[in-house]
């Protein structure tokens, strides 16, 4: 069996669905490498900004995402699709190992550094550190990614961009965090 076989099988289904609906903008997608381990890292600001990335690449993303997707009936949906649990009320060590596993295997993982949707959607959440402490232990690069504009069906108002990759320069987490948040949000207070 195919790894991550319905992520496979849903992707171009999403990618049209996305495109068709909610005529998205894609820009500088070329900035998400073709190969190789990386770290997507930007806002969130709706629970379809997943599918909006997923329609960005063709490679499979693993997500982080909430361990409440992942019970009863979504449970082998979620996991099929190579999705990473997530229990937000603990410091689960499962999901650093997980993430950590997935980098070494040369794979491409999206987090949203704020934990959780945005609703304020005027200023970015504190981000917690996950971004940061996996690409240091992996020696990943970070492709920062904002998101602009709102859902509306059959308006083209909602762009994704990707920043180009970057990798970290010191061991400092607390510096490289502040540094990320500081690119996502320039990248977002320059959109407006």
């Amino acid at each position: 069996m195919k790894k991550y076989i319905l992520y496979r099988i849903a992707r171009p289904v999403i990618k049209l669905f996305m495109t068709f609906t909610y005529k998205v903008q894609i820009i500088d997608k070329e900035n998400i490498p073709k190969n190789g381990r990386c770290i997507l890292a930007g806002n969130h600001t709706n629970n379809f900004d997943p599918l909006l990335i997923m329609s960005s690449t063709k490679r499979t993303i693993r997500f982080l995402a909430k361990k409440e997707l992942h019970k009863g009936v979504l449970k082998p949906l979620f996991m099929s699709a190579g999705t990473i649990p997530v229990d937000r009320s603990i410091k689960d060590e499962s999901v650093k190992l997980r993430s950590i596993e997935a980098l070494n295997n040369e794979e491409l993982l999206c987090i949203f550094p704020e934990g959780t949707i945005n609703r304020t959607k005027d200023t970015i959440m504190p981000f917690k550190y996950g971004t940061v402490s996996y690409a240091l232990k992996t020696s990943s690069p970070i492709v920062p990614f904002i998101i602009t504009g709102k859902y509306k069906l059959f308006k083209k108002n909602i762009k994704i961009k990707f920043l180009k990759p970057y990798k970290l320069v010191t061991d400092n987490l607390e510096l490289e965090n502040k540094k990320l948040m500081n690119i996502i949000k320039e990248e977002l207070e320059a959109s407006i």
